[in-house]
């Protein structure tokens, strides 16, 4: 039985609680200290070193020591399943994992069935997220129609019905020419162009990273030049085109060698990357467990190290989850025929925060790379802690060790590449658009 809570967007209330001697990490306004936070009505209304209240009886006081106040997390690659995939997860179910993990908004990817490729798709997903969904919804749309990377889709139709950028996640597209063009139309109207790097014919067929290990293990392998030369196309396109693009789950040494470089020329890019980018290697496939198949692959030593280094100078700029949650059907079966992917919204902070304990990146850093950077490269309006602005932040214990049990996930998807392992911090209570969505453990309460 879950020990936590969860209630919708519309089911939720407005809260007056002072949180004391908490402490507060924001960037976007230059916050990282211990303070009082008094929310009423959904809003900031005080933010001070220290908040007296005359008549303390009609207000929730909570004793915050040791806690962290951050602004909610934004994760810009999540993959919703809704519409056509039910079964594997749904708007409720993946927004719900996401509030659970301190993600207040997500950015649903285009690879359901069908496709979102047209307003009705779009329309349908925010319809579904405004009436079940425990989080915002932000719909990627398709770059081309059906993902079969030929025709492109009607981009100012889908702009209008609510997407926020473009992607043919899970595929590249292939033609130069039709990416070439997709990036010109989407500058019109500066929204971003989300690549999934990857050349079919030099990945087709593979598992894991090609290498050493795959050998040994004998095992298919997937390339790192697959992920390289598609980066390597779309820098040179955006370069070309002016026009901004993101690059997905980053995963090569390359390939941040390669971001680096064209930033410093000044092309319009950004780039994500994972998680389990950072903190697991090829090696881990020695048990030919299918909850470590993902695409791009799990890499080597060098690789992750090369992540970490992209991380701390800001080559990397946004972590995401790239949630991609799977049925038993798809995962538990042998590793060449199993599906590509992990979950990982309701374990992403946790893991992330070890690069502050390691001191590669500060509390700010962190949070600008979970919240303020993505939210800002998909245009969103962001505004994180500051008086007299509706209140979305998370309360999380960044000495809380737990263990990870999918089981009690709030996503259907139990394919978590963590399981059974011990972690570090974790979220006490999320509050989105002013309303108290979940509550764990003694905070639970607050949404009773």
């Amino acid at each position: 039985m879950k020990n936590s809570r969860v209630r919708r967007l519309k089911d939720a209330h407005p809260a007056t609680v002072l949180f004391k001697g908490v402490r507060v990490v924001d960037p976007a306004n230059n916050l990282d200290q211990e303070m009082d936070v008094l929310v009423e009505d959904g809003v900031f209304k005080e933010i001070s070193p220290r908040i007296d209240i005359p008549d303390p009886c009609n207000l929730k006081v909570i004793k915050a020591d040791g806690l962290w106040l951050l602004p909610g997390l934004v994760d810009m690659h999540v993959h919703l399943r809704e519409p056509g995939e039910e079964y594997k997860e749904t708007i409720e179910t993946g927004t719900q994992a996401a509030v659970a993990g301190g993600i207040v908004a997500v950015a649903s990817m285009p690879n359901t069935k069908p496709v979102n490729d047209n307003p009705a798709v779009t329309k349908y997903i925010l319809d579904r997220a405004k009436e079940i969904g425990s989080c915002t919804v932000l719909p990627v749309a398709a770059i081309t129609v059906g993902l079969a990377g030929e025709t492109m889709t009607e981009m100012a139709a889908l702009i209008e019905a609510g997407a926020v950028a473009f992607s043919d996640d899970g595929k590249s597209v292939r033609s130069s020419q039709v990416m070439r063009r997709a990036l010109e139309y989407a500058s019109i109207f500066d929204v971003p162009v989300i690549c999934h790097c990857e050349d079919p014919d030099l990945s087709r067929n593979g598992v894991m990273n090609e290498g050493v290990m795959s050998v040994k293990l004998g095992i298919r392998g997937i390339p790192r030049i697959a992920e390289e030369i598609v980066v390597a196309r779309d820098i040179i396109l955006a370069e070309y085109t002016g026009a901004r693009i993101h690059i997905a789950h980053v995963s090569t040494e390359k390939s941040v060698s390669l971001i680096r470089e064209a930033k410093k020329r000044g092309v319009k890019v950004t780039a994500e990357t994972a998680p389990h980018y950072f903190s697991l290697t090829e090696e881990i496939l020695e048990t030919y467990d299918s909850r470590f198949k993902v695409n791009p692959p799990l890499r080597t030593q060098s690789d992750v190290e090369a992540i970490i280094q992209g991380l701390a100078d800001g080559t990397i700029d946004v972590i995401a989850t790239d949630h991609a949650p799977h049925s038993p059907i798809e995962k538990d079966i042998e590793i060449d025929f199993a599906a590509f992917g992990m979950v990982g919204l309701e374990t992403s902070l946790a893991v992330s925060l070890g690069l502050v304990r390691s001191g590669v990146l500060t509390p700010a850093e962190l949070v600008k790379k979970m919240s303020q950077n993505p939210a800002d490269i998909l245009g969103i309006p962001y505004r994180g802690i500051c008086k007299e602005e509706e209140a979305s932040f998370i309360v999380v214990d960044p000495n809380a060790e737990w263990i990870v049990d999918s089981t009690e996930f709030y996503s259907k998807g139990v394919n978590c590449p963590f399981e059974g392992k011990k972690l570090v911090g974790r979220v006490e209570l999320t509050v989105c658009r002013g309303k108290i969505v979940f509550g764990r453990g003694e905070y639970q309460w607050l949404v009773e």
